[in-house]
């Protein structure tokens, strides 16, 4: 057996999952719920009062999102889903197919010197661009056409 494959094998092996193991008898789960969510108490912590107003505008008024806030929203969210442990996040989305489908993405972008950095801008906030092509389709579609994209929705927690 080749010494990556040995390695391979003893890592899985040895694999413990790092999460917060949450004891339920000492913490209700009404506690729990919603902690991984930046929500309101989140954004007006993190973001700058005129940015977090414009927000509860659209939030809570329906008014259209500021594309110039989407860098500042986007840069509160990546530092508080690191502190948090994460370093993917994900959009998810809804296709014509009557089921629920996601697309990850990294907050670590390689920086080709062997080194990584932490990025999220505004523009991957507010717009993803999934890739459905392995979605069945019922049909014989190129998947250069599987095209889809995703738009953040603020009001939805």
């Amino acid at each position: 057996m080749t010494t990556a494959r040995a390695n391979a094998i003893s890592a899985i092996n040895n694999y413990r999952a790092n999460g917060q193991a949450w004891n339920f008898r000492e913490t209700p789960t009404s506690e729990i719920f919603g902690s991984n969510v930046f929500g309101d108490t989140a954004m007006k912590d993190r973001l700058p009062k005129s940015v977090y107003k414009a927000m509860q505008a659209t939030i809570k008024q329906g008014k259209p999102l500021d594309p110039n806030i989407a860098d500042a929203v986007a840069l509160a969210m990546k530092d508080w889903a690191i502190e948090k442990g994460a370093t993917h996040y994900a959009h998810v989305f809804y296709p014509l197919t009557g089921i629920t489908a996601e697309k990850h993405d990294s907050f670590l972008t390689p920086t080709g010197d062997g080194h990584a950095v932490c990025e999220f801008s505004g523009k991957e906030l507010i717009q993803g661009e999934p890739d459905a092509s392995s979605f069945p389709s019922g049909g014989l579609r190129a998947t250069f056409e599987a095209r889809g994209y995703t738009a953040w929705d603020p009001t939805s927690p």
